[in-house]
């Protein structure tokens, strides 16, 4: 296991700094989510957030974005290990349940363009939930990354 901060440390044991730095910027956490009400089974959609930057892949107005979207989470520490709904590459996910972060993080690669570059990230594979009508969001159900465990 690679001895650098981002395996070393618990979730527990990060500055605020460094648990935003977990991030890999991959941008799926900001695409919409559909619930089955029925068996809690989740997929996720090819819609994003208003506010994702289909480019960058983050948020436009990341201070702002629990005010702006209701529905949106900010993620905790101590809730991490909850979050079943994330992708399973997720950095906030591995760490929770103790893995090391992949080869291609940034965090690893010391290159934010590595996400992107191995395929994880949603750049180009996207569309604003501003051209998608709430009623057709099964009709965008993404079928390029694991929906889960």
């Amino acid at each position: 296991m690679n001895d650098s901060w981002w395996n070393r440390l618990t979730l527990s044991q990060l500055s605020a700094e460094q648990w935003e730095r977990l991030c890999d910027g991959c941008g799926q956490c900001c695409l919409h989510v559909l619930e089955d009400e029925e068996t809690g089974d989740f997929a996720r959609t090819t819609v994003h957030c208003r506010y994702l930057d289909a480019t960058a892949c983050r948020c436009t107005d990341y201070v702002n974005r629990l005010r702006n979207v209701p529905s949106c989470v900010a993620l905790t520490p101590t809730a991490a290990a909850q979050y079943d709904w994330l992708p399973p590459t997720c950095a906030y996910r591995l760490r929770a349940a103790e893995l090391p972060l992949p080869d291609w993080h940034p965090l690893e690669t010391g290159d934010p363009d590595s996400v992107h570059r191995a395929g994880i990230s949603v750049r180009g594979r996207i569309i604003s939930e501003e051209f998608v009508p709430e009623d057709h969001m099964e009709d965008y159900v993404l079928h390029w990354v694991e929906q889960g465990d």
